[in-house]
């Protein structure tokens, strides 16, 4: 199989004519088969950029949510309005009330239109929990074991305990697309919550014998520490990707560290890439 990834939102723009850049990820996958969005970014950009790019949202197969955040959802009525009733794949747990903590501010993080609305505008929901085969080829991981010792939640992000106060909010629902392509796997992150080497892993043992080829999107790295980031890419290596585009939660900083470190195999997935995998 093959396939073209277009990222059509991102924190910066890769390409100069006409593309808007904002806090947010959505990546569109053609297999020539089936055509998939993965994540719509904060409603701003997806529409002018799926035009100046040429990418007809009209002709969806699906659309997948990586996880319940403003900033991969708030797209999604834009997306609707265009793609007519549509399946969209997401964990259950996606609409959970979400907010963030830092420095004594407070934001909410979560979806930011109720599944009602959302399912009046044509989105028929499909709980993914299990990794999942939802066409030919083309994987979901459903959510992801937890078995790194340096890849911790997010202590910033909280939800709603039942007693009324605030938990940590582990992000079961952080899921990742894999496309079973004739150069190897290629794993599409949202914003790898569950952590890039735990989604890996879970990848290998869901796929025995299949070479990883391409990661690219969010890795949540751009929250991590020395320590996490240098774990992380020593657990890289032990997998054999020969492709990393790295984008919107790793943040520049980590970007540039990753270029060094992988050459020629780094890209940074700004909004107008475009790669063959």
């Amino acid at each position: 199989m093959e396939c073209q990834l277009t990222v059509l939102c991102e924190n910066s723009v890769a390409f100069p004519h006409g593309l808007m850049g904002e806090h947010g990820w959505a990546i569109h996958v053609d297999t020539g088969a089936h055509r998939l969005l993965l994540d719509t970014g904060q409603g701003m950009g997806l529409l002018n950029n799926s035009r100046v790019l040429g990418v007809d949202l009209t002709r969806l197969d699906g659309i997948v949510i990586s996880h319940g955040h403003y900033d991969h959802t708030s797209g999604l009525p834009d997306a609707l309005a265009v793609s007519g009733g549509i399946d969209v794949y997401m964990h259950p747990d996606g609409f959970v009330d979400r907010y963030w903590f830092k420095d004594g501010q407070q934001r909410e993080i979560g979806i930011r239109h109720k599944q009602g609305y959302l399912e009046s505008l044509g989105a028929r929901f499909r709980p993914v929990r299990e990794f999942t085969e939802i066409f030919p080829g083309i994987y979901l991981t459903g959510e992801v074991p937890k078995v790194s010792d340096f890849e911790p939640p997010d202590a910033t992000m909280k939800i709603r305990a039942a007693d009324g106060g605030w938990q940590q909010d582990a992000l079961r629902d952080d899921l990742s697309m894999v496309v079973d392509t004739d150069k190897g796997l290629t794993v599409v992150l949202g914003c790898a919550h569950a952590g890039l080497i735990n989604i890996l892993t879970h990848v290998n043992a869901m796929l025995p014998g299949r070479s990883i080829h391409m990661v690219i999107g969010g890795t949540h790295l751009g929250f991590a520490d020395q320590h996490q980031f240098d774990a992380t890419v020593a657990a890289l290596d032990q997998f054999g990707v020969e492709r990393l585009g790295a984008s919107h939660c790793t943040g520049l900083a980590h970007c540039a560290r990753l270029q060094q470190v992988y050459g020629d195999r780094f890209f940074f997935a700004a909004a107008g890439t475009r790669w063959a995998c």
